[in-house]
């Protein structure tokens, strides 16, 4: 990639880095961060709450002004970070540091999925379908090969080093490594290479065969992980970094070694098993939960689920998972079976409301939304509740619900919590 951007491209990008300098550096940003160390470390006080930009983000965005790749690059990310801040006001924490991923080539399986995606009446491509390559497990497992991968280093610093020659004295500029996010979604890459029903119904007729695959999926990514570690590519995400489905991963409790060596032991991680839904508690015992705490067992901290409801596994299985920290509550989750059992315990109640309310049609029905949200405060009750809203795919053209959701949660939380 060509990292020479124009003198304007430069000047516009200092000023704009220097405006998020200066929201990163406002008294309630010190709060929030004070906040969700106390939070992520089961300190009394109340719930967290986040709005995910991602899902939306063409709803907001502002049309950029610089032209060459890597300014436009640079601009994208600061927008995002300054939007966050002026649309939303909830706990997020404005970085005062931009990070770049290293130049890694990664390939799964040895073989191509390909994605067949459709679009919507407003021309996005959310919609898709995988071509799965498995037709039959038994007589296709074979095509399945290792894992490949490799660094690219003197591209990744040659970024580096760019981004710092252009705003590295108003913000930090790091390397990260981001596999740790969603790289370790077991039963997805099963679906992609298989498909929901041949899944299901070969553990009935070729159990071992599912176990196989399963060990093949899990072995591999761990040692992609371990590579990641031997190489040196690993950073910690133990402060404002993206922890788990939208959470946030401040925490003393996690600490960088002393020789800088990052190890996965030091970091959090995300795991879930969205997929595994329509089966029952004793089959996501036999065929899931093994392979998804052999990743968690590798890891400091555990973040555990998505949009699959937890509640009709937790008690078969999930509550032994390694090191786990946080659960995700999402909207088709028993919100008070899992207050019941998160009650007295260091697992943190991530509740993810359902979007609709964001997401679907201009209005903002206040009274619904109080209702629906007063009854997650009363489900978690003596829990340690945190509230991320994510999948909301557009505001429907009303910008200021957003942050009326989060202010009038927060009405609620000042009468309601303790």
């Amino acid at each position: 990639m060509d990292y020479k951007i124009e003198k304007w491209e430069r000047e516009y990008l200092r000023d704009y880095a220097k405006k998020q300098l200066e929201i990163s550096q406002l008294p309630v940003m010190q709060e929030r961060v004070k906040r969700w160390y106390d939070h992520n470390e089961n300190k009394k006080g109340k719930p967290m709450i986040v709005i995910e930009l991602a899902s939306f983000r063409d709803d907001v965005r502002i049309p950029l002004k610089t032209q060459s790749d890597f300014a436009r690059n640079i601009e994208s990310a600061i927008q995002h970070n300054i939007q966050v801040h002026e649309l939303f006001d909830d706990d997020e924490v404005c970085p005062d540091f931009l990070t770049f991923s290293w130049d890694i080539t990664y390939k799964e399986f040895g073989v191509d999925i390909p994605v067949k995606k459709s679009k919507d009446a407003l021309g996005r491509e959310i919609g898709f379908e995988y071509l799965h390559p498995i037709k039959d497990l038994e007589r296709d497992f074979n095509m399945l090969k290792p894992f490949t991968y490799s660094v690219n280093r003197e591209n990744s610093f040659g970024r580096l080093e760019a981004a710092k020659d252009i705003l590295g004295d108003i913000l930090k500029v790091e390397l990260e490594s981001g596999f740790q996010r969603w790289g370790n979604m077991i039963t997805l890459k099963v679906i992609q290479l298989m498909g929901m029903e041949s899944w299901m119904i070969a553990m009935i007729e070729t159990p071992e065969m599912v176990h196989k695959l399963m060990d093949y999926i899990t072995s591999n990514m761990l040692a992609y992980q371990h590579w990641l570690e031997d190489e040196k590519l690993l950073s910690m995400n133990n402060g404002n970094h993206y922890a788990g489905a939208g959470s946030r991963g401040f925490t003393h409790e996690l600490k960088e070694p002393a020789d800088g060596n990052v190890r996965l032991k030091d970091m959090w991680v995300n795991v879930n098993s969205q997929e595994s839904t329509g089966i029952s508690p004793d089959m996501y015992k036999e065929f899931v939960f093994p392979y998804i705490d052999r990743v968690a067992r590798e890891y400091g901290m555990v973040y555990y689920g998505c949009c699959e409801a937890v509640h009709p596994v937790w008690d078969a299985c999930l509550k032994d998972l390694s090191n786990l920290r946080k659960v995700s509550i999402s909207p088709w989750c028993d919100e008070q079976f899992m207050g019941e059992r998160l009650r007295g315990t260091n697992i943190i109640y991530s509740r993810k409301p359902s979007p609709h309310f964001l997401g679907v049609g201009y209005d903002f029905d206040d009274e619904e939304y109080k209702k629906y949200m007063l009854n997650t405060l009363r489900a978690a009750k003596g829990c340690n509740l945190e509230i991320i809203y994510r999948d909301v795919y557009t505001l429907s053209g009303n910008q200021p619900k957003a942050k009326r959701a989060v202010r009038l949660f927060r009405e609620l939380v000042d009468k309601y919590w303790e």
